[in-house]
């Protein structure tokens, strides 16, 4: 259960946890989290995104002190404005993931996330199915693969991105390429040993906080590794997928309530 007191570090995900559903964030979330790092306590973005969206995930939540991106692989300090983390995924390996998985689930439609300046291309198949704009650039799986990359999208015509999720962690050696998922129909591909646990891990030593004061917020797969990195507490939004909801301390309203808010208004309040 979640402790007494308050923690010393909070960590949100962003898109469908603090985001609503029209990708905007109240002027209430807003507000909250300005008193929350008010109160002392340090304020953290943990996203999937990349940093070619380090502008829009700075607008979404303003009092963050870190933002942890690309699914933990690069992490930002915003005081600084400084990078202490930039992971890459050599093109080699990504080549051999991408093999690998559709020897087992078929043909696979990838976009390479390779450039990190703001509003960058991604790189490789355009997908209709992508809910967000974005500009593709149409590239060669070689073409793709030939660099280091921050990360890859890859959705299968046979499998949803669960089904696709089990094959991935099953075929992909842990050692090679971290698989994840976060809601956008897509598995991700990302560095080896990357996830938002060892990223927020790389905030903590930064600021000198230890995990078990550290209070989480997440909805989607991508979220279960600081879920089990963080011991303060677990707070899944009422419509987090049910892997993550499973493992959660408790569960606040949906990412449309303003549940993180709402959780953080009724902790200060206590």
């Amino acid at each position: 259960m979640v402790k007494p007191g308050l923690p010393k570090l909070v960590a949100t995900d962003l898109d469908g946890t603090l985001v609503r559903s029209d990708d905007t964030v109240s002027a209430y979330t807003h507000e909250v989290l300005s008193r929350v790092r008010a109160a002392g306590i340090r304020v953290v973005g943990a996203t999937g995104r990349g940093p070619r969206l380090a502008s829009l995930t700075r607008n979404d939540i303003r009092d963050a002190d870190f933002l942890v991106m690309a699914q933990g692989g690069w992490v930002l300090d915003q005081t600084e404005s400084a990078y202490l983390l930039q992971s890459r995924l050599p093109g080699a390996a990504l080549g051999r993931v991408l093999d690998d998985l559709e020897a087992e689930a078929g043909e696979l439609s990838v976009m390479v996330e390779a450039l990190e300046h703001d509003d960058s291309p991604l790189w490789g198949d355009y997908d209709p199915t992508w809910r967000y704009p974005v500009v593709v650039e149409r590239r060669t799986r070689a073409e793709c693969c030939s660099g280091e990359v921050i990360k890859a999208f890859v959705r299968s015509f046979a499998y949803d991105v669960d089904e696709l999720l089990a094959v991935a962690r099953r075929v992909v050696p842990p050692a090679v390429a971290s698989v994840t998922q976060a809601g956008l129909n897509y598995v991700e591909i990302c560095p080896a040993n990357v996830d938002k646990g060892t990223g927020l891990a790389v905030v903590a030593e930064a600021v000198g906080v230890d995990p078990a004061d550290v209070l989480v917020f997440g909805d989607m797969p991508n979220d279960l590794p600081m879920f089990a990195w963080a011991g303060w507490g677990r707070v899944a939004v009422a419509n987090a997928h049910a892997e993550l909801r499973a493992v959660a301390d408790e569960v606040t309203l949906s990412n449309d309530e303003d549940g993180v808010a709402v959780y953080l208004d009724r902790l200060l309040s206590r």
